[in-house]
């Protein structure tokens, strides 16, 4: 794949991600360069460098891992001076967890943006989750306080997270809200007590309006930390403040919670998120197929479905293997095509796919 075709990817995939107003102001004005195998991202106001950097470049690195041969340097510019770029973020689509101390406006509350209800696939596995969200993201602490979403890896518990704060964030600017990982929030408290700045902690908690907890249970068997965010968690609800929280397993089969916390947990609304069946991972594909600008047919999509059904984050990664592989080829996506990009990631998870098997589909 050349460089531009690379590049005119990314700009289809924000195009049919962000609103037609983000995409204009933010995306299309930066202008790309690759040159040995790095990247340079140039945009023309220090604003809009910094925006790229928080809430795009993730999603940038991810896909030129799909789409080139080699993970590129990537560095942003301001007109002609350099800034800061080592592009070391995840491959994940959710950017990094932030700390209240940052979450002092839009721009560091650590959302991401590509992460609505828009593009949130909804399906029996998890229509009570999404509509509980939903009527908590339009009315945050009057009702279902906390929301306590629960499920595996990768079934979309921190795509609901995030599209519940880019939610409240488009209805009420001015609102404090935190996204962050449980383990950021241990990070918080140890680092409160060393530098004896608990009151500062508190505040910087107390003060949000939504708070957004990912991942709870990395918390278990840390009574210290668990004693605070029961404070935390009792002083936002009290004051109506929405706590939305997420969780690998049911609260009450946490090992190493206090009970107090798991019954505090319980006193909202607790849903569940299922592994999604076959035909909501088609649905799935299909959507995130047409919004890469490389649409799938139902037959290829039906195929991938049948094959990968762990959870949803798996599903995407064989997508995206499967998008590459088209664009590295220059062939159109078909089912023999897809049988070919998903050899060695079927054989690797002990699934031998015979002709037959593939009929029966």
């Amino acid at each position: 794949m050349s460089d531009t075709p690379f590049w005119e990817s990314c700009l289809d995939f924000f195009k049919g991600n962000l609103p037609p107003q983000q995409f204009e102001a933010w995306i299309k004005p930066v202008a790309f360069e690759m040159d040995a195998g790095q990247i340079t991202l140039t945009a023309p106001n220090s604003f809009t460098m910094k925006l790229v950097q928080e809430r795009f470049l993730p999603e940038i690195l991810r896909l030129a891992q799909s789409l080139l041969s080699a993970t590129p340097k990537i560095e942003l510019r301001l007109g002609k001076k350099s800034a800061h770029a080592p592009a070391r973020q995840s491959t994940s689509a959710t950017t990094a967890p932030a700390r209240p101390e940052q979450s002092k406006g839009k721009q560091q509350n650590r959302l991401n943006p590509l992460l609505s209800f828009n593009n949130f696939v909804t399906g029996k596995a998890n229509q009570l989750a999404h509509a509980a969200a939903i009527q908590v993201a339009e009315a945050p602490g009057t009702t279902y306080n906390p929301l306590f979403i629960y499920g595996g890896v990768g079934l979309g518990k921190t795509h609901l997270l995030q599209a519940i704060g880019n939610h409240v964030m488009e209805s009420n600017p001015q609102a404090k809200i935190c996204y962050v990982h449980a383990t950021n929030y241990i990070s918080d408290v140890v680092r409160a007590f060393q530098t004896k700045k608990f009151d500062e902690f508190k505040q910087s908690y107390n003060s949000l309006d939504l708070l957004l907890i990912d991942d709870i249970q990395f918390i278990a068997d840390k009574p210290g930390t668990q004693q605070e965010f029961f404070y935390t968690l009792n002083y936002l609800i009290d004051s109506h403040k929405q706590v939305v929280i997420t969780c690998d397993t049911f609260p009450k089969e946490i090992s190493g919670m206090t009970p107090r916390l798991t019954s505090r947990f319980s006193w909202g609304l607790t849903v569940a998120i299922e592994p999604p069946g076959l035909e909501m991972r088609v649905a799935i594909l299909l959507q995130k197929a047409q919004l890469s600008g490389n649409p799938l047919s139902e037959e290829v999509a039906f195929f991938i479905a049948k094959h990968v059904r762990s959870n949803i984050r798996e599903l995407e990664g064989a997508l995206k293997r499967v998008d590459a592989y088209s664009r590295f080829h220059r062939r159109d996506i078909s089912l023999d095509l897809a049988k070919e990009a998903l050899r060695d990631l079927l054989a690797s998870q002990n699934k031998q796919v015979s002709i037959e098997n593939i009929q029966k589909t």
